[in-house]
């Protein structure tokens, strides 16, 4: 007798690509413009870049694009937001800006790859934020356990988790509400 898990997945239409090359373009676009809102907010009222670390606001475009728009726009918007967010304004800074490729890259993957699945939109933010995590973790354990790279420190690891706190929870209580909306707009619209 064997075990097997089958994942039961909702049809939904696909986006063309030039949609989703569209949706991939407004994603970067709010991944870069968003976090550089916060940071003027942070200095307006006296936290500086904390905000932006607090509320992870470059995540939230990424990972609604890879729910909405599949795996490819998901996974291209996570590669190119940090890239194109460090040559225009320097941040994330040239030390966490490998770790936050890979880490954006994982969630718009992840989201993409799930976007069909039959779960509720919360447990899919759930699993792409533990995947996006787990990776930038083991990316940082190998560049400092491994590689020896003493420009990072392990303890970064637990520091953007404690601090990112508050952008997690906002995560899970945003991006679902997001999704049903734009959902129930395009059953509408059909």
């Amino acid at each position: 007798m064997t075990n097997s898990i089958t994942v039961h997945t909702i049809k939904r239409q696909e986006l063309s690509v030039k949609a989703q090359a569209v949706a991939t373009f407004l994603a970067v676009l709010a991944a870069v413009v968003l976090p550089q809102l916060f940071h003027v907010m942070g200095r307006v009222s006296g936290l500086g870049t904390g905000l932006g670390e607090a509320l992870l606001p470059m995540h939230l475009p990424v990972i609604l694009v890879g729910l909405l728009a599949g795996a490819y726009a998901g996974g291209i918007a996570g590669l190119l937001a940090p890239v194109i967010s460090f040559a225009l304004t320097g941040m994330p800074g040239s030390v966490m800006l490998p770790f936050m490729v890979l880490e954006l890259g994982v969630y718009g993957l992840t989201a993409g790859l799930l976007k069909n699945v039959k779960l509720p939109t919360i447990a899919k933010v759930l699993f792409v934020q533990m995947a996006g995590r787990a990776v930038k973790a083991a990316a940082i354990l190998v560049s400092v356990c491994v590689i020896g790279n003493a420009g990072i420190k392990v303890a970064s690891i637990w520091y953007s988790i404690s601090t990112g706190i508050f952008g997690i929870i906002l995560q899970l209580l945003l991006l679902p509400l997001i999704v049903a909306g734009v959902e129930k707009a395009v059953e509408h619209e059909n």
